[in-house]
């Protein structure tokens, strides 16, 4: 198992991805290695930080150029073959590792991501999907940012990759797919919402539709996945981050510290802080790519690692591209 991390993607590179990589070895069985893609001495000097032996399996592969997180997508990516995005994604491509990681310019790595490892055949576009907490279960919604507008049918495709990420990586045998929408009645919603509606329904073979979800739905943990396109979707995200905000917020100010520092409340902050859940997986890519939060701490990094390797294990893209294959989203 070969994880290629993009070491110079982030708020914090190189300091968050390297420590998140020494983090998520301790962690790994020995067949598993992380190769820190970047500029060399700048990582290798962050990694010799750390003071202690180097891990065996800790590798550096330089890569001279940097996308830097306000630069336009596709431009960076054709103008910098040789940044740690495009090195990192070449790697996989070349089958030389199992998945790519960043921290980076989203826009960057889902432009290189479909460019560089292209799209399973039966996929439009592909989804960021992105897992929300709840007091259950976590429930995985797509898109979250990668398309802003899209088609019925594109939207009938996420239920396709939702549906395949929720029983392979989640464990969910028979997983319950929702439509994002303003209330359960088949005729609710945009005109898109309501197309896809009656082509979800139709899909009774290829997983298990609910029908209509509204976004209070969302957090209720009675469905696995919420299908919307990604305008919706990065709204609802960002909001829900504002809300997890408010609350903790709430409760420092409210609650005595000793309260704050219980075992309980602990699980409970662990429960809403994005870092616990490391990355959002690209769907429909031809691979594993995960993309994380800009701000990723070394924890959200050790955790996206987890989810690469979750992900490359059970054989993720190769089940999407066989569910696609056997004609269930053409």
């Amino acid at each position: 198992m070969r994880i290629i991390l993009d070491a110079m993607g982030g708020d914090h590179a190189p300091e968050a991805p390297v420590a998140g990589a020494l983090e998520a070895l301790a962690d790994l069985p020995a067949s598993a290695e992380v190769v820190l893609v970047g500029r060399a001495a700048e990582v290798e000097a962050e990694v010799a930080k750390h003071g202690a032996a180097r891990p065996a399996h800790l590798e550096v592969v330089d890569a001279p150029e940097v996308v830097g997180m306000a630069e336009k997508p596709l431009a960076a990516v054709r103008s910098k073959p040789n940044s740690s995005i495009g090195v990192g994604l070449r790697l996989q491509r070349e089958g030389k590792a199992h998945a790519f990681i960043s921290a980076g310019n989203t826009g960057a790595v889902m432009a290189a991501s479909a460019l560089m490892l292209g799209l399973h055949p039966g996929v439009d576009r592909p989804a960021i999907a992105t897992l929300f907490p709840t007091v259950s279960k976590p429930v995985l919604v797509l898109d979250a940012g990668a398309n802003v507008d899209c088609s019925p049918r594109e939207l009938r495709g996420f239920a396709h990759l939702g549906s395949v990420y929720a029983r392979d990586v989640l464990g969910r045998s028979s997983p319950a797919v929702g439509l994002l929408s303003i209330g359960e009645e088949a005729e609710k919603g945009n005109a898109a919402v309501k197309e896809a509606h009656g082509l979800l329904k139709a899909e009774s073979h290829a997983f298990r539709f609910v029908g209509n979800v509204e976004g209070r739905d969302i957090l209720a943990g009675e469905v696995d996945v919420v299908v919307c396109d990604g305008f919706v979707g990065n709204v609802v995200l960002k909001f829900y981050e504002s809300v997890a905000h408010l609350f903790t917020g709430l409760l420092n100010r409210e609650m005595d510290a000793g309260v704050l520092r219980s075992e309980a409340m602990q699980r409970v902050f662990t429960v809403l802080d994005y870092s616990t859940y490391g990355g959002a997986p690209l769907l429909g890519v031809r691979g594993v790519s995960i993309i994380c939060h800009g701000r990723s701490s070394a924890r959200a990094i050790r955790n996206a690692v987890r989810v690469a390797v979750q992900a490359a294990q059970c054989g993720l893209s190769q089940h999407i591209g066989a569910d696609l294959a056997g004609g269930a989203a053409t």
